[in-house]
């Protein structure tokens, strides 16, 4: 379904998927990538998994562009330029770039037209090259225009909750958490619930490790203008109604009513055991309508949460 960029509600949102390792988020990634084209979105999906090699495939990309990370010069731990951002909160240099004049080696198109950027992988920086927060402050910082206009960018963060008390979450417009069957997932979901909370309530970061007054003041800043807005949660992986029950219940307690459920589907095993992109008709479907309902409310709300 195409329609003009002008009549939809998601046009230039960045939108980051979270969970913990296992629950699924990059399948999602590439399930509301896939969902968002049929709806005449353009997409570009930002690899931010330090560790997760597998996402271009699922994507339908042969070959992986070269990250980014090398772009903007490499990371710190090995001589290079990007930082981590809490020791180093200030935001990444030239990092909103015109897709035109980008090098074609930094991005790949699959062939219904996603755009795939990879923020940066460590297995490939050698033994004590350090953390891989330069990769979470190329995902926080990097904004992708193409002619002249931002689509919408859906960033994939390496599992756990490490990247979100890195500060990812402050440029982002929406999160998504992926919920499967497990108790961590249900506590990480809670996690995510107060953070953004207090995120929005403008609960300023920790700085006390920060001598420098002008990286302290940095901190608070991109916390206070954090533009985070909505905070969603999928139930993936389900087996059963019983389950999914179960999942719903814990998650009320805790304040969190899920806007869609995935079932468990040996075609997504086999796919990211093949390496090829997911073919579920019927998980399809349901981020459809996930989408659909979330678009809706975009344009009843006027975009505000």
């Amino acid at each position: 379904m195409q329609i003009g960029t002008s009549k939809l509600p998601w046009m230039g949102k960045r939108i980051g998927m979270f969970g913990k390792g296992g629950a699924g988020k990059s399948t999602l990634i590439a399930l509301l990538a896939r969902a968002l084209r049929e709806r005449g979105y353009p997409v570009c999906v930002l690899d931010a998994d330090s560790t997760n090699l597998g996402l271009f495939r699922i994507l339908g990309v042969s070959q992986p562009p070269k990250p980014l990370m090398e772009y903007f010069g490499g990371m710190v731990f090995s001589g290079g330029a990007v930082t981590c951002p809490v020791d180093d909160p200030m935001p990444l240099a030239a990092a909103e770039i015109d897709l035109e004049v980008l090098q074609p080696e930094y991005y790949a198109r699959s062939p219904n037209g996603i755009i795939l950027f990879i923020a940066g992988k460590i297995g490939d920086q050698g033994p004590g090259a350090g953390c891989d927060g330069p990769v979470a402050k190329v995902a926080r910082d990097f904004r992708v225009y193409i002619h002249g206009e931002a689509p919408v960018t859906l960033v994939d963060f390496k599992a756990g909750f490490e990247d979100t008390a890195r500060g990812a979450l402050t440029s982002l417009d929406a999160a998504i958490v992926v919920v499967d069957p497990t108790i961590a997932s249900i506590e990480l979901a809670a996690s995510m619930k107060q953070m953004v909370e207090q995120i929005k309530a403008d609960v300023l970061p920790a700085t006390a490790h920060l001598e420098n007054p002008d990286l302290v003041a940095w901190a608070n800043k991109i916390f206070v203008e954090a533009s985070i807005d909505q905070l969603w949660f999928v139930l993936n992986r389900v087996q059963n109604a019983e389950e999914e029950e179960y999942l719903r219940q814990r998650l009320k307690e805790k304040g969190i009513e899920p806007i869609g459920v995935i079932r468990q589907m040996p075609s997504i095993s086999y796919a990211w055991l093949k390496g090829t992109p997911i073919e579920a008709n019927d998980a399809l479907m349901e981020v459809q309508n996930i989408l659909g309902r979330l678009e809706n409310a975009e344009q009843s709300t006027g975009g505000g949460g």
